[in-house]
């Protein structure tokens, strides 16, 4: 999906897109365009979904983190980009790339945070939605404002009504109206909102608190949590009575059960 319009793209330098930094389990992924207001082109788009790939198979990454540089968290899609080839096929690869990338979100075996302390607009916005949690600052703002330039924001919606309430997600996808962080959290868009100032801090805190959690047990319940929400309740319930069972026999369950009942700091194996 897009938003308003984007200013002329930085010219080419060998800065990385995607700024990556591990430290304690977690990675830190820097959207770095911020001259375009981290626009979702589609070079960024694919070095984004790369660096997934990497973090999805690196062992010593319990969580991600995703920022943006510069004054923005994310403006959507970069509409200069998409306008220098208005073709059908072009735009059709824009959004099938952009779904293939919040579904490599969704599916990675880590939770993803998004760390939001500027606009997150259309895409910017699906972005937050899509991630399994997000802490913003209270400069932050959010938008879905297709609606004002003539394009609906549909792909945006696939995320944002399943993150809010169905009136909510369609108040924002009609009005296209800019919401400040205290509504994005009252609507469930956000977890949490904090001092501009704290916003390093407090989201820290929480990546270093969920990766001190068994991998293993991590990966299987965010797994379990997306594939129960498409099922309806009776099949939900046999779904995630078999993920239990399985997840009781894991030498992890074992480990944290076993040091719950005597009063020790579990030791996880991940396995």
């Amino acid at each position: 999906m897009t938003a308003a319009p984007e200013p002329a793209a930085p010219p080419r330098t060998n800065e990385p897109l995607v700024l990556r930094a591990d430290e304690d389990g977690v990675a830190m992924l820097t959207l770095n365009r911020p001259k375009a207001r981290n626009a979702l082109s589609s070079a960024l788009m694919a070095a984004l979904h790369e660096t997934l790939e990497e973090i999805a198979d690196d062992t010593a990454v319990k969580v991600v983190v995703l920022q943006g540089a510069g004054p923005a968290f994310c403006a959507g899609h970069d509409l200069r980009e998409m306008r220098s080839k208005p073709e059908r096929q072009a735009y059709e690869a824009t959004f099938r790339q952009c779904s293939r990338l919040m579904l490599a979100i969704t599916r990675l075996p880590k939770p993803v945070i998004a760390k939001v302390h500027g606009i997150a607009t259309a895409a910017g916005c699906q972005l937050v939605a899509t991630c399994d949690l997000a802490v913003a600052s209270d400069h932050a703002r959010f938008a879905t404002p297709g609606v004002n330039i003539g394009l609906f924001c549909s792909t945006p919606m696939v995320a944002l009504s399943r993150a809010v309430g169905r009136k909510a997600a369609m108040e924002m996808l009609l009005t296209g109206d800019m919401i400040p962080a205290d509504r994005a959290h009252e609507i469930g868009l956000i977890n949490r909102v904090v001092p501009h100032d704290r916003l390093d801090a407090e989201t820290g805190a929480l990546a270093r608190q969920i990766a001190d959690k068994s991998p293993l047990t991590l990966r299987i319940g965010k797994e379990a949590f997306y594939r129960q929400a498409e099922l309806d309740l009776r099949a939900a319930y046999d779904y995630a009575s078999e993920v239990m069972t399985r997840n009781m026999l894991a030498r992890d369950a074992e480990e944290g059960i076993e040091a719950f009942l005597d009063k020790r700091p579990p030791v996880w194996q991940g396995r």
